[in-house]
């Protein structure tokens, strides 16, 4: 138990700061701007990265990192929800289960052994909920989006769970137009393909999706329909007193509601994808695929995740009829009023590293460096 607790501490006070190994590798700024973090450029394995991240929560719930070494790139974006233990907990554990089981295959990255990461830091949260139940029930309830992508011998993997979501910019003939390709699966009930899923999972069960005010929430309660954490929704021991009785079922679960298996895909990378784009539901909600990918490719390179934070947030303050300069004067869990946190990392492919299977020495190891 005691244990358990300097863990739980550990996930909810530590600061989220930049762990870089290698901040003499790339140039580029890095820097605050209030609520807004920012790393303009850096070189990662494959080529050039840019990272961004603009916080809204009173806790910001958003988590992201960068890894690239001998066994390749990885990075993550993670959307907490209901609290940011189980988005912080999948930032320090998800890569470094990644690491260990893609080193019993020698560096081979499977589907399986991107699955079975996953699945080691669902059963490892859990347990850190069990653990607490006791004396932090509320853990229970905390619950992240995982948005994987991992670069590995000329071969993009993409897992994700819930609503996060990575863009390729492709480039089109010699137009120099770069059309927008998604690449991942979204789980959220506001789909119409989610939602048959659901249906076709609990067919007994009428009410596994409720519209309420408008939004497709699974039992009535939450959006996406797969994620690290969320404990309450997919055992039975974990939903019930005291946890807050508007997420108590009324009837006991025979089956987990909620999923952590990812959806993944590989992709082939060619000459012509030109860079991607990761960023979690913040930025979606305000930017189209192509619109993102266009900022990207209009512009130089250095700052391109803070222009597309930037360029959501000024969406975000017209919807409400404001000018952005005001926006920015509103203070944090105000400010989730107007807009979601926001994390983005654009990939830029450099494709002669790419096919030399390039090694990063020193390795790069980075997180965003905005404060709580």
């Amino acid at each position: 138990m005691l244990q358990a607790l300097m863990n739980l501490l550990s996930l909810c006070f530590r600061p989220f700061v930049h762990d870089s190994k290698s901040d003499s590798v790339g140039v580029g700024r890095e820097g605050k701007e209030g609520l807004l973090w920012y790393r303009d450029i850096g070189k990662y394995g494959s080529g050039d990265f840019s990272m961004a991240v603009a916080q809204a929560n009173q806790v910001l719930e958003d988590q992201c990192q960068i890894e690239s070494g001998p066994f390749g790139t990885f990075v993550g974006v993670y959307d907490g929800h209901g609290g940011p233990e189980a988005s912080r907990y999948v930032c320090d554990h998800l890569f470094r289960h990644f690491k260990a089981i893609s080193a019993e295959t020698q560096g081979v990255v499977t589907t399986e052994t991107i699955q079975r990461a996953f699945r080691a830091t669902e059963e490892g949260f859990t347990t850190l909920v069990s653990e607490l139940w006791t004396t932090y029930p509320q853990i229970a309830m905390a619950g992240s989006c995982c948005l994987v992508g991992i670069i590995c011998q000329q071969t993009l993997f993409v897992a994700n769970l819930g609503d996060s979501r990575v863009v390729l910019g492709k480039k089109v003939g010699n137009t120099g137009a770069v059309a927008a390709i998604q690449l991942s699966t979204e789980h959220n009930a506001n789909l119409e393909a989610i939602r048959q899923e659901l249906q076709e999972l609990h067919p007994d069960d009428p009410q596994i999706v409720v519209l309420k005010h408008g939004v497709w929430r699974v039992k009535g309660i939450i959006q996406v329909s797969r994620s690290i954490g969320d404990v309450y929704m997919k055992h039975t021991q974990f939903n019930r007193e005291p946890i807050n009785g508007k997420f108590r079922l009324p009837e006991p679960m025979n089956m987990p509601i909620l999923s952590a298996n990812p959806t993944i895909i590989s992709h082939r990378l060619q000459p012509n994808d030109s860079f991607l784009i990761f960023a979690s539901d913040g930025l979606w909600e305000h930017l189209s695929n192509q619109k993102s990918v266009d900022i990207v490719q209009s512009n130089p390179r250095t700052g391109s995740a803070k222009r597309l934070v930037k360029a959501a947030l000024q969406e975000a303050a017209k919807k409400r009829e404001m000018r952005y300069s005001d926006l920015r004067k509103i203070d944090k869990k105000v400010r989730r009023h107007f807009h979601d946190d926001i994390t983005v990392i654009v990939l830029f492919l450099n494709h002669d590293l790419i096919s030399r299977g390039a090694v990063q020495d020193p390795p790069l190891s980075m997180r965003s460096a905005l404060e709580h």
